[in-house]
């Protein structure tokens, strides 16, 4: 029996576009940024920034050595950025009704300029109610300091919560984080491309 929703936040509540960060970085004379991160994998640096285990000021420092990118900071942070873009009000409508019946969790791997800037962005749509106050509690890969799709973020997420697996239905719209978390005995559900959270029967 299900008695707890885990939610990943980009492409299930808060829309993505991760062509618009690959063409910001392009037009700041980085054409291959994909190759550093993308929605599936992550270089080490990215890792880091997304396990909180560098600063955002190391982060920019590292992320221009190792790409060659003579950009300021400020731009560097907006094409980072320039993948998130609203949180669809049927979506909202639909997390705040979850409540109702289930204990709700969210758990994203995202990082401290992400973190700002959609909070933002949420706060700025919906200013009624903070986002985290939507969850019982809201994990954060940098600073809980582990990330998906690593089978033991899972785990330690659910000893932390005081969840049971086999009672917790994860849902993410990325392949691999749905397999770490059937590896760690959850449920789960994957949204394919098209799909939203509207379309599950919960």
């Amino acid at each position: 029996m299900t008695k707890n929703i885990l939610l990943d936040l980009g492409g299930v509540l808060l829309n993505l576009s991760f062509p618009k960060t690959e063409q910001a970085f392009a037009a700041l004379g980085l054409p291959d940024f994909n190759n550093h991160f993308s929605q599936f994998k992550a270089s080490p640096l990215f890792e880091e920034l997304e396990t909180g285990k560098v600063s955002k000021e190391a982060f920019l420092q590292h992320f221009k050595k190792e790409t060659g990118l003579q950009a300021a900071d400020k731009d560097i942070v907006a094409a980072w950025n320039a993948m998130l873009l609203d949180f669809p009000a049927e979506r909202v409508a639909w997390l705040d009704q979850l409540a109702d019946k289930y204990r709700v969790f969210l758990y994203s791997n995202t990082n401290a300029f992400h973190h700002d800037a959609f909070q933002e962005t949420f706060l700025q749509a919906y200013p009624q109610k903070p986002f985290d106050h939507y969850f019982e509690k809201a994990y954060y890969s940098h600073t809980l300091g582990l990330r998906k799709p690593y089978a033991s973020s899972y785990t330690a997420l659910l000893q932390d919560a005081g969840l049971q697996a086999g009672e917790t239905l994860f849902i993410d719209d990325t392949y691999p984080n749905i397999q770490g978390a059937l590896e760690a005995g959850l449920q789960a559900v994957h949204l394919e491309p098209g799909m939203t959270v509207l379309d599950l029967y919960v």
